[in-house]
């Protein structure tokens, strides 16, 4: 895939800011309690944090709503990434007074205003996700491996002469 000239300049503003940013970061030691990567990223980075956080943008859901609407995630899993959500203050969790009583969970304001950049990285990673099962193939068979048509790995022929 070819870039542009001005896709170039873009990519040349990321470098510069993300080079600028770690360089701070690198002054302050790394300290783990103060770098937003490895302090907050790693959280916003998980599979759970992540699917959730886009269930919960199209409304808000109880738990077992939560469940059965991410199918693969265990009750235990669920309520731990629900906990460390809204302990980063990107979910409100609102408790009814029924008996027995029901929660509901929500996105909170700061939850919302994550939604964008989270839409620019599904974005990337829906359209990214060929190339980059491409070349888990290529890595996974070796330097010689190809992606066969019906996505079975194939070995490319040996040069003559080799």
């Amino acid at each position: 895939m070819t870039r542009s000239p001005a896709d170039n300049l873009t990519v040349a503003a990321h470098r510069a800011t993300l080079t600028d940013r770690y360089a701070a970061w690198r002054e302050l030691g790394f300290d783990a309690s103060r770098c937003p990567v490895r302090n907050v990223l790693d959280h916003l980075g998980s599979k759970w944090s992540t699917l959730l956080l886009i269930a919960l943008a199209e409304k808000p859901m109880r738990f077992n709503a939560l469940l059965r609407d991410v199918p693969d995630i265990s009750k235990r899993m669920l309520t731990q990434t629900l906990r460390d959500l809204e302990r980063d203050g990107l979910v409100s969790r609102q408790v009814f007074p029924t008996k027995p009583p029901s929660v509901e969970y929500r996105l909170s304001p700061m939850g919302e205003s994550v939604l964008g950049p989270l839409t620019a990285l599904v974005g990337w990673a829906e359209q990214h996700f060929p190339a980059i099962e491409q070349a888990r193939v290529r890595f996974d068979g070796g330097e010689d491996a190809v992606a066969a048509p019906e996505g079975r790995v194939a070995l490319a022929p040996v040069p003559a002469g080799s």
